[in-house]
């Protein structure tokens, strides 16, 4: 019999060519934006991870009872861990590392790279496609150098040549030998692309070196809490025979996933579900509504049906098979919308945000879910129509002028109606604060001017660079060609490049003074080279800036920014006041501040926080690192500047990669791509809301009007004129609309506060966006009522009488 249906519901549709064309588009609409984001879910939080049994392998770290802090694992604890387990069948670890490649043959080249421990590999259950992977021999002190390649990697850089194994290539200066290629889409731990052994490069004599990223593959039947367990009895033995850097800390583990993703991943991925399923919620109630309206014409149909022996389990039957082939015939359209939205989510997250082991596409799963909400939603939004059309005496549907049940389908298209405004409402809302969002990060003052600014990023490694002094003296050599271009006005190099990361921090001693160490006593510190204020184009509030000579030595002088001088002299004058470093390891020099500066948001733009941290600026030779950044202001477009800055870099050493090449412009933007993101997947979320809402009250006022039409031409032969008639049915769609607002604004009021931490500079409970909405669908709501009310003023009395 289904079949039967099938073909009969088929035929059913084709002669009502406009119902179900808006039915498709209204289910195709909502069916693609929920598939869309169950693309991104299942690629993000669904899928397995790319390793053999990847729910067996658990993330090993410490953590200090005391403070909370996690941290990873130092090298000689993870060893101890390794002997004395019993419930992993290893332990292994990774660090991440910058590597720099030269060959001789190509520019030399800067990567996101990792040293390795020789079994995390296997560990993963993952081997190399070409060649062979690490050995025990290879991770080990004073061991010829290795290197294992990316797929990414040999094919751009070596054309996929075989013959690359066993080549000689330079890894930050030294000699390495091409073992092996990893498979392709292969990145681990996030988008690395080449790895070279462990133990060579580690920190092998502190226990207290917590830094590496450690992996342990649990034997089979054994649990996580049963593995903690082992491993808190482990640390405790080894806080006993090393109370100095052991004492206080525990083990801790996490899934993958919860290494992994960050917090708020799950989060916004919850929030985007929930709005796609609000539009495919108004996307069925619209349906349900064209099914109810359609009801009234297929009166005598199913009173015919009824006649000759069908029944109402029967023609419920045959009405829901209509519904079904109606969702089945939205998924084209709904995968096709998929797709696209999938690839647009993509090209709006740049290159190397997102790990490799997350990918996300419309696949078989995708095609799926579509199939399966259409079926399921189909069901839902066909079977109250259904009832109603089957509900009371069938057979009155073959007398003249029966008008059926139609008080009670009024009463239910009027519901719909009023849940379509709210859920568009609770749509609209989560739409208009990230849009705010977005353009209160677009118009965050930076304290700055980024727009003149082109940066970049030079590498410095091999025993060149090993003597004390010889970073220096390249920047210094390098910053002096730079300054001599034509188009250059000005120019610093620093561990940081502005907003896009970069120098350090710690706890901070104020002479004279006692602070408990914690948040209050914190600050970024920095070293920089002559003239980053001519650069940002700012000058110091208060004292002096640094002399060239001081700029280019270890003189401890220091400039401080206002939020820094505020806290620790808040009723002094901060200029000769002297503070060092708790923490600093390399030097315990006292640094005399000899200026104040702006507060510049030169770490970052942070949606916590509105207000810059304390930071302190002091001489490059005290931050001299492998990875300096230069930030040049130029006259005119900073882009122009590319080219020879990178032929000023290769004229002092043609062995120093150049990478990271941005104008300060982009970098602010990228600083904040993700609320971009948001807010153009959430505006989205809310214009489709918003449509298929005003489509709704448009169908259910303009059904209201032509079954009234005998109703509104007595009204005006009897005297009604053409504005009360307007008013009428103006004042009814109206009517609707506040319900729904006024219910909506309660969900809204409800569920927004789940946004807070991804909302900067606007609240939740924003009165000035919950106003402007509301207003907002009330408007559209009145535009939506505005066309079948004029419809309505235009009945002629005679024919609508003649009617009757």
């Amino acid at each position: 019999m289904f079949p039967q249906d099938v073909r009969y519901a088929i035929r059913s549709l084709w002669r009502s060519k406009g119902f179900a064309l808006v039915a498709i588009l209204c289910l195709g609409f909502g069916i693609g934006l929920n598939t869309t984001i169950f693309s991104i879910i299942d690629g993000v939080l669904l899928k397995p991870y790319p390793y053999r049994d990847p729910d067996r392998i658990l993330v090993l770290g410490e953590q200090n009872q005391r403070a909370g802090d996690e941290a990873g694992l130092s090298f000689l604890n993870m060893r101890d861990w390794e002997e004395a387990t019993s419930l992993f069948t290893s332990i292994a670890a990774t660090a991440g590392r910058a590597l720099t490649v030269a060959d001789g043959v190509s520019e030399p080249e800067r990567h996101l790279g990792a040293a390795i421990s020789w079994d995390l590999f296997p560990l993963l259950g993952v081997s190399p496609v070409l060649g062979r992977g690490f050995t025990a021999d290879d991770d080990r002190p004073n061991a010829a150098g290795v290197v294992i390649l990316s797929d990414i990697l040999w094919h751009r850089r070596y054309q996929a040549d075989p013959n690359v194994l066993g080549r000689s290539i330079l890894v930050n200066g030294k000699p390495h030998e091409v073992i092996g290629v990893m498979p392709p889409n292969f990145a681990f731990p996030e988008n690395q692309r080449l790895w070279i052994p462990l133990e060579p490069t580690t920190t092998k004599d502190r226990r207290d070196a917590r830094y590496l990223f450690a992996f342990g593959r649990m034997k089979p039947g054994v649990t996580a809490g049963r593995a903690l367990e082992e491993l808190n009895a482990i640390a405790a033995r080894l806080a006993r025979d090393y109370p100095a850097t052991n004492e206080g800390w525990s083990a801790h583990t996490r899934t993958l996933r919860q290494a992994f993703l960050p917090d708020e991943v799950p989060l916004v991925l919850g929030l985007m579900m929930a709005g796609v399923t609000l539009v495919l919620f108004i996307a069925c109630s619209n349906v349900a509504n064209l099914l109810l309206a359609r009801a009234a014409g297929r009166r005598r149909e199913l009173a015919v049906r009824a006649a000759i022996g069908a029944g109402r389990g029967r023609i419920i039957r045959h009405l829901l098979t209509e519904s079904v082939v109606l969702g089945v015939a939205s998924v084209p359209l709904g995968i096709v919308l998929a797709e696209i939205g999938t690839r647009l989510i993509s090209s709006m997250i740049p290159v190397d945000q997102v790990p490799y082991y997350i990918q996300w596409r419309v696949d078989w799963r995708s095609l799926a879910y579509a199939v399966g909400i259409a079926i399921s939603t189909a069901l839902v939004f066909g079977l109250f129509p259904a009832l109603q059309m089957s509900r009371g005496e069938l057979h009155d549907g073959l007398k003249e002028g029966t008008r059926g049940n139609s008080a009670g389908r009024s009463w239910l298209r009027s519901s719909l109606v009023v849940a379509q405004v709210s859920l568009a409402l609770v749509a609209l809302v989560g739409a208009f604060l990230f849009v705010r969002t977005f353009v209160n990060l677009d118009s965050f003052q930076l304290g700055f001017d980024s727009s003149r600014q082109m940066t970049m990023r030079f590498y410095m490694t091999g025993e060149a660079y090993e003597p004390q002094g010889a970073k220096l003296r390249r920047v210094d050599e390098i910053m002096r060609r730079i300054e001599a271009l034509p188009a250059v006005e000005a120019a610093f190099a620093s561990n940081l490049i502005p907003i896009s990361g970069g120098g350090g921090g710690g706890d901070v001693e104020i002479e004279g003074r006692a602070i408990e160490r914690g948040e209050g006593s914190r600050i970024s510190f920095t070293g920089v080279t002559p003239h980053l204020n001519r650069v940002l184009g700012v000058k110091v509030i208060r004292g002096r800036d640094f002399t060239d000579a001081e700029g280019w030595s270890r003189t401890p002088v220091a400039i401080v920014n206002q939020t820094m001088a505020n806290r620790f002299w808040p009723n002094a004058d901060p200029i000769d006041r002297r503070f060092r470093l708790a923490n600093d390891d390399d030097s315990r020099d006292w640094f005399t501040v000899i200026g104040v500066a702006p507060d510049l948001h030169l770490f970052g733009v942070d949606p916590s926080e509105s207000q810059a941290s304390p930071a302190a600026f002091v001489p490059y030779g005290y931050q001299e690192l492998l990875s300096t950044g230069l930030t040049i202001r130029v006259a005119g477009d900073p882009a122009s500047i590319t080219a020879a800055a990178r032929e000023a870099i290769r004229a002092s050493d043609p062995n120093i990669p150049v990478y990271w090449i941005r104008t300060l412009e982009d970098v602010r933007r990228v600083s904040f791509w993700q609320y971009g993101l948001y807010g153009w997947v959430f505006g989205t979320i809310g214009v489709v809301g918003l449509l298929l809402a005003s489509v709704g009250v448009y169908g259910v006022l303009s059904y209201s009007v032509s079954q009234r039409t005998q109703e509104i031409g007595v009204r005006i032969a009897l005297g009604a004129s053409r504005a009360s008639v307007l008013k009428l049915v103006v004042g009814q769609g109206l009517l609707l609309a506040g319900i729904g607002v006024v219910l909506g604004l309660v969900l809204a009021a409800s569920g927004m506060p789940l946004a807070r931490r991804l909302l900067y500079n606007v609240s939740p409970f924003d009165p000035a966006t919950f106003s402007a909405v509301s207003m907002f669908l009330v408007l559209v709501a009145l535009l939506a009522s505005y066309i079948p009310a004029r419809r309505a003023t235009k009945v002629d009395p005679v024919i609508a009488l003649r009617g009757e």
